[in-house]
């Protein structure tokens, strides 16, 4: 079984047919529904005279469209379908509000004792979601028995699903967060009840007017005391969003919601649920076995909340209250324009991407000609390599390691190399972006890549990539350039931009385009300096990494 593979659009249920309607019984004839669990229902007679509650039906632009159901809710079109029903927009003709109406059907290969099994899930749903209050939850105003099949009569939510608006593009960080917050609610509220949702999927958030988001659709919910519903073997839910732990088997719980939770983010900013493959044992496979790359457009502090989320222990999953305070940071609107001259105030969360807090618009504000000359003038004079260090920005000195000092983020962590010490690196907590620098002594044969270590040319460095990289086995696809560039007076520096999928990934349709931007700056007898820095190949993630690269070299000082 592999994880490659796999198309964007895969469906997320593969064992079902098109759901077909079932012939209504004949005049006379009882219901076939006791069978299943709900008393028959007689066909009602026809009416003596006009019903006093009856307003004009619209065109029946669908099969079924303009029948009334427990003489009371008009059916008027279809809005959507799914495994277990169709819903419609529906008018209630006692009150006169619109309404949704959500009507079982079922594929005609099912048993008996399955159809009895979602009839009875169906009217779960109802009472799963009854006793659910919360803004981000679906209303449910009434079931009704009819042909013994339960209606789900809800509010009607106008607008249309987060899977419907993905299908126009991905969403920016702060709006996915916007919505996270809302299904979080909702989960938190359904968790309080007693109730596991069990099928959070981009399908099942709609998104209403004044920026309503609503979770819909609890009708393979799990209800805290209550028997279970679903056999043993039995597979409910959409594979690519469901946690590990389900698809071992195990009992689930409010963690279970919230690993589906983190693909929904996942997929709103990727386009793609990382573990969609082309059929459902190799998406389960992936579920238990891949480790989803960091997203490339949701970098800092919602790529490292998503890939928390995506822990495959459930109990190393951060709870509710911890996802709340990053999402919530993470939706508020932007800042106005600070009228200091430095800081981005205290509030500014620690994991946003260095460029963002770095940004001169973001941080300095409009103050004039005057006062950006004489800042220019002040940073030269205090590094005359570089542009000067930006707030939450360090300087490490590593003069053991590579003889060298280094700027970077505050908030990056240090990993010596494990197999020498002439080499450093600085993570990103989000696992995006990295600083990596070595010190090569080629008369020592000191280097972390290579046996023998590269001459320090353009030429030498631009074969080495193109052939593969260390072991020649390391990236692939590599499309290389290189810039002569000038670094504290050494004129025979160079820049080598790599752009690249990582080995094996080249030909999965969902892997991502990375790059490798370096600086190579020659020394005497034979050393020189090798400054890389990794970031994504594309996207936003893409323009922050150059900016990262850009500061890093200006505050990159080696001891020549």
């Amino acid at each position: 079984m592999t994880n490659n593979g796999g198309q964007q659009n895969d469906p997320t249920s593969y064992d079902l047919r098109p759901p077909q309607q079932p012939p209504p019984p004949r005049q006379g004839e009882p219901s076939p529904a006791g069978q299943y669990g709900y008393p028959p229902v007689p066909r009602p007679p026809e009416p003596a005279g006009p019903n006093p509650y009856a307003t004009p039906a619209p065109p029946a632009a669908d099969p079924g469209a303009g029948r009334v159901v427990g003489g009371r809710y008009r059916l008027d079109d279809r809005l959507g379908h799914g495994g277990m029903g169709t819903v419609w927009r529906g008018f209630d003709l006692v009150v006169h509000r619109a309404v949704a109406v959500k009507e079982p059907r079922l594929p005609d290969q099912l048993s008996e004792a399955e159809r009895e099994n979602a009839y009875q899930r169906m009217h779960r749903e109802a009472r799963a979601a009854a006793r659910i209050e919360h803004p981000a939850v679906v209303t449910v105003h009434d079931v009704v028995v009819e042909e013994g099949r339960p209606w789900v009569v809800m509010e009607l939510v106008t607008g249309h699903s987060l899977g419907d608006r993905l299908q126009d593009g991905t969403l920016d960080a702060r709006e996915a967060a916007r919505i996270g917050l809302a299904v979080l609610g909702a989960l938190e509220a359904a968790h309080e009840a007693g109730v596991l949702h069990r099928d959070v999927k981009p399908d099942n958030v709609l998104l209403g007017k004044g920026d309503r988001v609503v979770l819909t659709d609890f009708g393979i919910a799990q209800v805290e005391g209550e028997q279970g519903l679903t056999e043993t073997g039995a597979f409910v839910g959409s594979p690519e969003f469901i946690a590990p732990e389900r698809v071992l088997g195990q009992q689930p719980g409010p963690a279970s919601d919230l690993w589906s939770l983190g693909v929904v983010l996942y997929a709103a900013v990727e386009g793609v649920s990382p573990f969609r493959r082309s059929h459902t044992p190799a998406t389960l496979q992936a579920v238990l076995s891949a480790d989803p790359a960091t997203p490339s457009r949701a970098s800092g502090a919602l790529g490292q909340v998503i890939m928390q989320l995506l822990r495959k222990d459930p109990a190393f999953r951060p709870g509710p209250a911890e996802v709340r305070q990053a999402l919530t940071a993470l939706a508020q609107p932007a800042a106005a324009p600070a009228t200091r001259l430095l800081g981005s105030g205290p509030g500014t969360s620690q994991w946003l991407p260095p460029a963002m807090q770095r940004s001169p618009k973001a941080k300095y504000g409009v103050l004039g000609g005057l006062v950006a000359v004489v800042l220019v003038l002040v940073l030269i004079a205090v590094n005359p390599f570089g542009g000067g260090l930006p707030e939450d920005w360090v300087s490490r000195p590593e003069a053991e390691t590579v003889a060298a000092d280094i700027g970077v983020p505050k908030e990056y962590k240090r990993s010596a190399s494990d197999s020498d010490d002439t080499s450093v690196r600085f993570e990103d907590p989000s696992g995006v972006f990295f600083v990596y620098v070595e010190r090569v002594d080629r008369k020592e044969k000191t280097s972390s890549l290579d046996e023998k270590p590269l001459a320090p040319s353009a030429s030498a460095w631009k074969r080495y990539y193109e052939r593969g990289g260390s072991d020649e086995s390391e990236i692939e696809e590599a499309k290389v350039t290189t810039t002569a560039v000038e670094h504290q007076g050494r004129r025979d520096s160079f820049e080598t931009v790599v752009d690249h999928y990582r080995y094996g990934e080249a030909d999965d349709e969902d892997a991502l385009r990375r790059r490798y931007h370096e600086l190579v700056v020659p020394g005497e007898d034979q050393v020189y300096w090798r400054l890389r820095v990794g970031m994504p190949g594309a996207g936003k993630a893409l323009d922050d990494g150059e900016e990262l690269f850009r500061t890093v070299t200006e505050n990159f000082t080696v001891q020549l």
